[in-house]
C-alpha cells in the first residue's frame, strides 16, 4: 500500500516537474496573474465556472480573491458561478445545463471582466459557451484544462493546460496554480499599488 501512495505522490511531482520545465506556460501565468490584476484595478470582477472537483477549484479559488489569500486586505471582486443553486436548477431544468454558466455569464459579465472556466478535459459544453459568451461581451478569458487544451483550446484568451491526462493530476495542479495566481495577484493589488 504504501508502494502504491508514493507511486501517486510520485505522478504528482512528475506533472509539476513538467510545469516548471514548460517556460510558456509559466509566461502564460504571468500573463494571467497581470490581466487579473488590471481587471480588479479598473473595477472589474472575477467570475470562475467548473463542474464535479474543476466546481470546487473554482469555487475555492474565488473565495481566495473575495475573502483573503496572505494578507488582511480588502475583498476583490469574485465568485463562482455554480454556487447560487437555484439559479442552477431553474436554469438546468428550464433551458438545459449546457447554458447554466452561460446565462448568467450573460447577466452579469461586462467588457473587462475576467471569466475562468477550469475544465480537465477542456471539452466540458456549458464551459464552453459561457467562453463564447464572455468573448462576445469583451471579456477575458481564460480556461485551465489538462494536456491538450480539448475544444477550449481555441476559445480563450489564455491557456493554463497541465501536461498530463489524469484528471486528479490535472486538478492538483490547476490549484496550486491558481494559489500562485492569487498571491501574485494579491501582491500586485496590495504591495504595489
Amino acid at each position: 500500500m504504501q508502494e502504491k501512495i508514493k507511486s501517486i505522490i510520485s505522478s504528482s511531482i512528475e506533472v509539476k516537474q513538467g510545469i516548471l520545465a514548460d517556460a510558456d506556460l509559466l509566461a502564460t501565468v504571468e500573463h494571467v496573474t497581470h490581466a487579473i490584476t488590471e481587471s480588479f484595478r479598473a473595477g472589474g470582477k472575477v467570475l470562475f465556472c467548473g463542474n464535479g472537483g474543476s466546481a470546487a477549484d473554482a469555487q475555492h479559488l474565488a473565495a481566495e480573491f473575495s475573502g483573503r489569500f496572505y494578507s488582511d486586505r480588502d475583498p476583490l471582486p469574485s465568485e463562482a458561478l455554480h454556487c447560487n443553486t437555484s439559479y442552477l436548477t431553474a436554469v438546468a431544468n428550464d433551458y438545459g445545463y449546457d447554458v447554466v454558466y452561460s446565462r448568467i455569464v450573460k447577466g452579469i459579465g461586462k467588457r473587462g471582466d475576467v471569466l475562468i472556466g477550469l475544465s480537465t478535459s477542456g471539452n466540458s459544453v456549458n464551459i464552453i459557451k459561457a467562453m463564447e459568451v464572455a468573448r462576445s461581451l469583451g471579456m477575458v478569458t481564460i480556461c485551465f484544462t489538462g494536456k491538450t487544451g480539448g475544444k477550449l483550446k481555441d476559445m480563450c484568451d489564455y491557456l493554463i493546460n497541465v501536461p498530463s491526462n489524469d484528471t486528479p493530476r490535472i486538478q492538483e495542479s490547476h490549484i496550486m496554480l491558481g494559489h500562485i495566481m492569487c498571491e501574485l495577484v494579491e501582491k500586485n493589488l496590495f504591495t504595489n499599488p
